[in-house]
């Protein structure tokens, strides 16, 4: 699909590329990176195919080489990984993903994905996550992938039922969180504070210690 392309968005593939073979260099060759990028931009197209589908194909095929260069690699040279799993991949899931992240100080691998991504991140959520100190406006939805949820040691699902993947020995978690999506502020508050609650619980599962 990459023939439908703009020749501004051409010149985005290729610096993308430079990018993620820079990033991954010693761990993963060129033919993969690119075999990666180009896959994760044919399943992003389905959108609008702008600049920004070219951004996010870049970001998400970033996740999945991350996944794959994980599955690479000894387990017993890994720290734990989580991968946070819902609808949209705007709110709960990201949300979750910014207090595992904050809180394990990066001693938790983390993913996110949504069975139905959202052009942008809740901005209502991610204001509520500043009020924590905690900036995940940078965050972009995505789908996720295969290699994705075989690199992670605990998937965590909330609200995608059917949709969310089943893989055979992966451990698992449903969260019954409430959806932020058209919620206003104070009402997204509560369920940032039972979000940050489940990770240090989950947190405590996996003998990792919140940094506060």
């Amino acid at each position: 699909m990459t023939a439908e392309l703009s020749t501004e968005e051409h010149l985005l593939l290729r610096q993308a590329a430079v990018r993620l073979r820079n990033q991954f260099k010693g761990r993963l060759d060129t033919e993969t990176i690119e075999r990666f990028l180009a896959d994760s931009l044919d399943r992003l197209m389905e959108k609008a195919t702008t600049t920004w589908t070219v951004l996010l194909a870049e970001r998400f095929a970033g996740e999945r080489l991350r996944a794959v260069v994980r599955l690479q690699t000894n387990p017993t040279l890994l720290n734990p990984s989580v991968l946070f799993l819902c609808v949209h991949n705007a709110g709960r899931s990201q949300m979750a993903a910014g207090f595992m992240r904050f809180l394990s100080a990066g001693l938790v691998d983390v993913f996110t994905g949504g069975s139905e991504p959202a052009e942008d991140i809740n901005h209502v959520a991610a204001q509520a996550m500043l009020e924590k100190g905690i900036n995940i406006r940078g965050e972009i939805p995505q789908p996720w992938s295969d290699e994705i949820v075989q690199a992670a040691d605990m998937v965590v699902t909330m609200g995608c039922g059917d949709a969310c993947p089943i893989h055979p020995g992966k451990r698992y978690a449903d969260w019954e969180v409430d959806d932020p999506a058209g919620k206003a502020l104070d009402e997204v508050r509560p369920i940032r504070d039972d979000l940050e609650q489940r990770v240090r619980a989950l947190m405590e599962g996996l003998n990792i210690e919140p940094v506060w």
